[in-house]
């Protein structure tokens, strides 16, 4: 029998505030040590956005959302 296949489910585009991110271990962009996500949000406001940013929330103990992404 074949193992069904899991499905992505991708959510919709929204705005998320800058002050509401926060700097990932697993991210697989790389940014020097002690760069702070406001000077990374300048940077962006500088020279523009590159490439969108995918985030995830960030989720306490009991798996419930704590609108920091």
């Amino acid at each position: 029998m074949a193992t069904p296949v899991q499905k992505i489910t991708l959510s919709p585009s929204r705005d998320i505030p800058f002050n509401k991110l926060l700097l990932s271990q697993s991210n697989v962009r790389r940014v020097k040590a002690g760069v702070s996500v406001e000077e990374l949000a300048d940077d962006i406001a500088r020279r523009g956005l590159l490439q969108g940013l995918s985030v995830r929330a960030v989720v306490d103990q009991a798996g419930v959302e704590t609108g920091m992404f």
